[in-house]
């Protein structure tokens, strides 16, 4: 449909057709596909068979249909991929026009070479949350990859398989070609009409969301797609605003983030002058915020918003913060290395021997608040530390707190600010801060205010979604 052409070939999206797998052509000789390129000979696979290493017709009882195997080099009876972007990146190059002279003199057949779009882009954002093995396969020698592509252009004439085969290209009848607007994916619905399309407000259960910001200029699409799918999923029951806090970026975040929420309803944007930290944005966030009830998320959504849905129930009368935990039993965490669990996990043994609640995690940043229970603690850490810092000064003040096993994935876009070492040294202080506390050589109320602090930060900004209001 979107071709407006009929298609004719298959590949399939993940891994490769196996020999139990050959199943599959069968259904695609029913489905009327002429062509397919899903089988990659590797290592002993096929060896009892070598001619599926080279393009051929795959018969069955409902038909036959054309295979365009990967092409390989066979050795000792081996076969070994060369056809395709990540190997022509990751061996020498010498090597793979070796490879490819060889299969062409050798087998007679077309050499059939594919790469990913996403390959002749070095820039591309980098995942670091992934393990060592794929970010060599998805990031090295990106930057090789436009003059290799040329170089064979250059050397060998290429036509499509299907074009090889002499399939028919003809256009499709134009009423069928068209998009079936009704089955598109909630990524094409924007914010504002997610925003604009709820239930009345009356009916639904008022709830500020709180995104602090830090130079997450390129985030931000990202951020918007996922808020309106959140809308979309809980506007029905939530009456749902936010409040984007740009706490001193020094990118484009702040343009960014006018340009992108600054016109939308229930929208408020306010700016920090300089950099305080995410504790003291989250608490101007919710001096912001004008519902009771207020929920604090990751601007790159480590803890995916979605799970409001679990979090929300659990904040009933006398809860005063629900906080998500990764580290409960019924937990999940997902591509954290194992010594940063450790350290975590470590500090919170520590925690629950200073505060009144036994919880599984202390820092996470993911949270429902009771604004009035939060909004005057002395908080004196402005950064993640007074993470960990409003949930004890809570505890101490004998609020109730509710732990909800939630999943945590580590930042997979833009590069995280907690600095390690340092955090884990705040951390230890501010546990002996807490622990004299409790035991009353401090008074609960000293230090400056960060909440207070964020009141007049948010007067003098205006509280609204632009700086000139």
């Amino acid at each position: 449909k979107a071709s407006g052409t009929r298609v004719h070939g298959f590949r399939i999206g993940h891994r490769w057709f196996g020999p139990e797998d050959l199943w599959a052509l069968e259904v695609l000789t029913e489905e009327g596909f002429s062509y397919d390129s899903s089988v990659r000979p590797w290592f002993w696979r096929y060896s009892k068979e070598p001619w599926r290493r080279v393009p051929h017709r795959h018969r069955s009882q409902v038909g036959e249909i054309w295979e365009f195997p990967l092409a390989s080099w066979a050795l000792a009876g081996w076969s070994f991929p060369i056809s395709g972007g990540n190997y022509f990146r990751q061996f020498p190059p010498w090597l793979m026009r070796r490879a490819v002279r060889r299969w062409t003199k050798s087998t007679g057949q077309p050499f059939l070479m594919y790469f990913h779009v996403w390959e002749l882009d070095p820039d591309q954002p980098r995942i670091r949350a992934a393990p060592m093995r794929e970010r060599i396969r998805q990031y090295r020698n990106l930057d090789a990859m436009q003059d290799i592509i040329r170089f064979y252009l250059a050397t060998y004439p290429f036509v499509g398989i299907g074009e090889h085969l002499g399939l028919d290209r003809r256009m499709l009848d134009s009423a069928a070609a068209q998009v079936d607007r009704e089955s598109m994916p909630w990524e094409s619905l924007s914010l504002v009409d997610a925003l604009t399309s709820g239930a009345s407000s009356s009916s639904r259960r008022p709830l500020s969301v709180v995104v602090p910001c830090y130079n997450e200029e390129l985030i931000l699409p990202y951020l918007a797609n996922t808020l309106a799918s959140v809308v979309s999923d809980l506007g029905t029951e939530y009456d749902l605003r936010f409040v984007f806090v740009d706490d001193g970026s020094a990118d484009g975040t702040w343009t960014a983030l006018e340009k992108t929420f600054g016109h939308l309803p229930g929208c408020v944007l306010v700016r920090h002058p300089e950099n305080r930290g995410v504790a003291a944005a989250i608490l101007t966030g919710i001096a912001n915020a004008d519902t009771e009830l207020v929920c604090s998320i990751d601007c790159d959504c480590t803890y995916d918003p979605h799970q409001l849905n679990v979090l929300m129930p659990l904040m009933t009368d006398g809860v005063d913060m629900v906080t998500a935990s990764p580290y409960h039993r019924d937990g999940v965490v997902r591509n954290v290395p194992g010594w940063r669990l450790f350290l975590s996990k470590s500090l919170s043994k520590m925690y629950r021997l200073v505060l009144h609640h036994q919880l599984a995690t202390y820092t996470s940043c993911f949270r429902v608040y009771r604004k009035d229970a939060v909004k005057d603690l002395p908080v004196t850490e402005g950064g993640f530390l007074g993470v960990a810092e409003i949930l004890g000064l809570l505890d101490l003040n004998r609020g109730r707190i509710v732990e909800c096993p939630a999943v945590l994935e580590v930042r997979l876009l833009g590069r995280s600010k907690m600095r390690t070492l340092r955090t884990i040294l705040g951390h230890l202080g501010l546990l002996t801060r807490l622990a004299f506390i409790r035991s009353g050589f401090l008074p609960r109320r000293a230090g400056t205010s960060h909440g207070a602090a964020g009141e007049a930060a948010c007067a003098e900004c205006g509280g609204g979604a632009s700086p000139e209001e």
